[in-house]
C-alpha cells in the first residue's frame, strides 16, 4: 500500500467521524468558579456544582439523560521477558466510584425531543465522598487493616490531563502503568425500537483532580518493615589506606513527621515540608582516636508506585512485589539537597553516660533506645564515644505535585528518604574514609478542606472527652476494699484526729472510763472507743 493511498483513507474516515459528529447534540459541562476550563482539584467533602448545557442541530430524539461524577483505575502489567510483547500484556480496570444525579421528570421537555436550536440546562451537585462503600472492595484481604485502607477514596494519579486553557498538572511520578482518574461524566441515551437496547447518541466528560484527605498513619514498625528500608547503619573508618582502624561510625534515623498537603483551595506561597534527624555516634577504637570529620549529606525523596492486574490482598512491598507476576513496582527518585555538614560538632561522652534528651524519633532498629544516645556499634570497647545530630529539612519541589500515601485494591503509592552521608578521617591526607546510607520511610498526607479539618477536631475533641468519661465509670465500678482497717492505722487516724482538737475535748482512755456498751480496742494507743453489740438471740446477763 502506497502512502497515498494510506493518506487518503485516513482523510476519508476523518471526514466520516465529522459527519456524524455533526448531526449530534453538543454537550457542555460548566463547574461552578470554574468556567476558564480550567483544570479543577477538589478534596473530602468539597462540592462539585455546575451546569450541563445540551444543544442540538437538529431535532434529536433522547429517552434518557444521566449526570454522573466516576473514579476509575486501570493498570496493565508487561512480563519481565525479552521477547514480551501487547499479547503478553495482563491489563485491569475498576470503577470504584459512580454517583448519580437525579433529573426531575418535569425538567425534561415534552415530548423527549431536543428541538434544533434550543439549549437545554441541567443543574448537578456531588460530593467528594470520604470512603467508598463496601461493595467497591469484595475481593479477599489479609487483614482489616487492608480492607479500610481499600474503602479510603484514592488520589488521582497520572492523569496529565491539559485544560482548555492550556494549563496542565505537576509532575506526580506515577508511570504510564497505573492511572486514577476522576471525570463528570454525561450520556444522553436513546432506546432503539427494534432491539430495546440504549444507545449512546452523545457524551462528553470533564476531569477533575481528586486530592482526598489522608490523615497521618502510625510509622511503621522497623522490625516488620521492608528488607528495603535501613535505619540504622555502622561503618568502620580507617586512618587511611593499608593502616589501622580509627573506630565505628554509626548513623540512625526515624521515620520524620509526614509532609501535609494543605487545602487545594488554599494559596501555598511556602512549599510542604517537614524536618527529619540524623544521630550519628562514634566509638573510637583507641582513647586518644579524634571524631571522622564529616562531608556532604545528600537527600532523596524515592516514590515507589506498586500497581497490579489483580486485586492486592496485602499492603504492597517490594518483596512481594518482585515474586508475583500478576504485580509491578515503578520507583522513581527526586533528588531534594545535598549540603556540607562539616560545621556539626561532635560532642563527647564518658564510657558509662547514657544521656536521655529530647528526639523526634517514632521507630528505630531493634538494636537502638529511642529517646537516648545512639546504642553502641558491635565493636564498642566500653571507651569514651562522640555523639552528633544533624537535623535535615525535607521539602517537595513546586514542580512535582505529589499526592498522599495511599493503598488501592489496584494501585499503591508509598514514599521513602534515602539519606547518604560522607566521613573522612581527621586529616585527609591520608585518604580514610566512608560512606553510610539509609532508607527511611515518609509519608505524605493531606489536610482536606477548611471546614472537613475543622468537623474532624471536633470529632477527635469529642472522643477525647468520651475516653475521659469512661475513665470516671471505670473509677465508679472498680471494686472496692471493705476490710476492716488495722489496729496502727486506727491508732494514726485518732492521734491525728486528737491533735486537733482543743484540750478540754481531748480524752484521756487511762483516766477516762468508755461509755456504757462501749469498749477500746487493745492495739490502739489512743484509745478508740467502739460499741460491741450484743450476740444475736443471747440477751444481756444471760449465763
Amino acid at each position: 500500500m502506497s502512502a497515498r493511498s494510506f493518506a487518503t483513507r485516513q482523510s476519508v474516515k476523518t471526514q466520516m467521524r465529522a459527519l456524524a459528529q455533526r448531526g449530534r447534540p453538543q454537550i457542555e459541562i460548566s463547574l461552578q468558579g470554574q468556567d476558564n476550563g480550567s483544570l479543577c482539584t477538589f478534596t473530602t467533602s468539597d462540592k462539585l456544582e455546575g451546569e450541563i448545557a445540551i444543544t442540538a442541530q437538529q431535532d434529536a430524539r433522547f429517552d434518557d439523560i444521566q449526570i454522573t461524577f466516576e473514579g476509575s483505575v486501570k493498570t496493565f502489567v508487561e512480563p519481565m521477558t525479552t521477547a514480551s510483547t501487547m499479547a503478553s500484556r495482563t491489563e485491569a480496570s475498576h470503577l470504584f466510584l459512580k454517583v448519580a444525579q437525579p433529573i426531575e421528570e418535569s425538567a425534561y421537555p415534552q415530548p423527549r425531543i431536543a428541538e434544533a436550536g434550543k439549549t437545554y440546562r441541567f443543574p448537578f451537585t456531588f460530593i467528594v465522598p470520604e470512603q467508598l462503600l463496601t461493595h467497591s472492595c469484595t475481593h479477599p484481604c489479609e487483614s482489616n487493616q487492608v480492607r479500610d485502607a481499600h474503602l479510603r477514596l484514592p488520589p488521582s494519579l497520572g492523569d496529565q490531563g491539559i485544560g482548555l486553557d492550556g494549563s496542565r498538572y505537576a509532575d506526580d511520578m506515577a508511570p504510564d502503568m497505573s492511572r486514577i482518574t476522576y471525570a463528570i461524566k454525561v450520556k444522553v441515551t436513546r432506546i432503539n425500537d427494534r432491539d430495546g437496547k440504549s444507545n449512546i447518541i452523545a457524551d462528553q466528560a470533564r476531569k477533575v483532580r481528586v486530592i482526598p484527605a489522608y490523615e497521618e498513619a502510625p510509622p511503621v514498625d522497623a522490625v516488620d518493615a521492608d528488607r528495603d528500608l535501613t535505619l540504622r547503619r555502622e561503618r568502620i573508618i580507617r586512618k587511611g589506606f593499608f593502616k589501622g582502624k580509627l573506630g565505628t561510625l554509626t548513623m540512625e534515623a526515624a521515620q520524620p513527621k509526614s509532609l501535609r498537603l494543605g487545602p487545594p483551595s488554599a494559596l501555598h506561597p511556602c512549599p510542604v515540608s517537614t524536618m527529619a534527624t540524623v544521630d550519628l555516634r562514634f566509638d573510637p577504637a583507641s582513647d586518644t582516636a579524634p571524631p571522622p570529620r564529616l562531608g556532604l549529606l545528600a537527600v532523596k525523596l524515592k516514590a515507589n508506585t506498586f500497581f497490579a492486574s489483580a486485586p492486592m490482598r496485602d499492603f504492597p512491598t517490594r518483596d512481594n512485589s518482585v515474586l508475583q507476576s500478576s504485580r509491578g513496582l515503578y520507583p522513581d527518585t527526586l533528588t531534594l539537597s545535598s549540603r556540607c555538614v562539616e560545621s556539626v560538632k561532635w560532642e563527647m561522652h564518658a564510657a558509662d553516660e547514657q544521656v536521655r534528651r529530647p528526639s523526634v524519633m517514632s521507630s528505630l532498629s531493634s538494636g537502638s533506645s529511642v529517646g537516648s544516645l545512639p546504642a553502641p556499634s558491635s565493636r564498642y570497647t566500653g571507651r569514651t564515644f562522640y555523639s552528633a545530630r544533624i537535623a535535615v529539612p525535607i521539602a517537595i519541589p513546586k514542580s512535582k505535585d505529589l499526592p498522599p500515601t495511599f493503598y488501592s485494591c489496584l494501585v499503591a503509592r508509598t514514599y521513602q528518604l534515602d539519606l547518604s552521608l560522607s566521613a573522612q578521617t581527621p586529616s585527609a591526607s591520608t585518604g580514610g574514609g566512608a560512606s553510610l546510607q539509609l532508607r527511611v520511610p515518609i509519608q505524605i498526607s493531606s489536610t482536606g478542606n477548611l471546614a472537613w479539618a475543622a468537623a474532624r477536631q471536633r470529632a477527635n475533641e469529642a472522643a477525647e472527652a468520651l475516653d475521659d468519661d469512661d475513665d470516671d465509670d471505670e473509677q465508679f465500678f472498680r471494686p472496692r476494699s471493705i476490710v476492716p482497717p488495722s489496729g496502727d492505722l486506727l491508732a494514726t487516724s485518732a492521734s491525728v484526729v486528737a491533735s486537733q482538737l482543743p484540750p478540754h475535748m481531748r480524752i484521756n482512755p487511762a483516766t477516762v472510763p468508755p461509755p456504757p456498751g462501749y469498749s477500746f480496742f487493745s492495739g490502739a494507743s489512743n484509745g478508740v472507743p467502739v460499741r460491741i453489740p450484743s450476740p444475736v438471740g443471747i440477751s444481756p446477763g444471760c449465763g
